[in-house]
């Protein structure tokens, strides 16, 4: 696969929904083209001790951020004809859908890849199967994980690897 959009959500909370920040990697011909990071107002609103303790965001970050359909206004045009791909796809897949339906937007039905499965199927004996653990199998150092840019970069390399 030379051609796909990395992606990666961060949640405010338990629900799919609260989505509180995005990062997007657009590779085309193998090559990184593009970058995109935003914090996004979740929805519900509130913001969980644990997810907090995973990605360090807070209320306060996202005060003034603008709402997923803002955001998503932005990415839709990047990644327009691409399929995306994700590190447990089931998660990223699931956040996204919940937020169209969130906010009553038509979901399109991207195609999802999942760097998760392939990672499970090429690094068998691996003690554990997580985005930091199989970026440096793959070579690549992951310094900021939990941080949505940062996961979308380090996606981007293992699928240009393994996919």
């Amino acid at each position: 696969m030379t051609d796909f959009a990395a992606i990666d959500f961060e949640t405010a909370n338990n629900h799919r929904s609260s989505i509180c920040s995005v990062g997007l990697v657009v590779v085309r011909n193998g090559e990184v083209v593009d970058r995109f990071y935003s914090l996004i107002q979740p929805e519900p609103e509130y913001y969980s001790y644990w997810c907090t303790r995973v990605h360090g965001l807070t209320l306060a970050d996202t005060a003034t951020a603008p709402v997923f359909p803002t955001v998503w206004a932005q990415i839709e045009p990047k990644i327009e004809g691409l399929p995306l791909v994700a590190h447990n796809k089931a998660f990223d897949e699931g956040c996204l859908r919940a937020a169209f339906h969130c906010y009553g937007m038509d979901y399109p039905g991207y195609e999802f890849h999942c760097t998760l499965i392939a990672a499970r199927r090429a690094f068998r004996s691996a003690p554990d199967h997580r985005l930091d653990t199989v970026a440096a199998l793959c070579g690549y150092s992951l310094t900021r994980h939990h941080h949505a840019l940062a996961d979308a970069e380090a996606c981007a390399a293992i699928a240009l690897r393994l996919l």
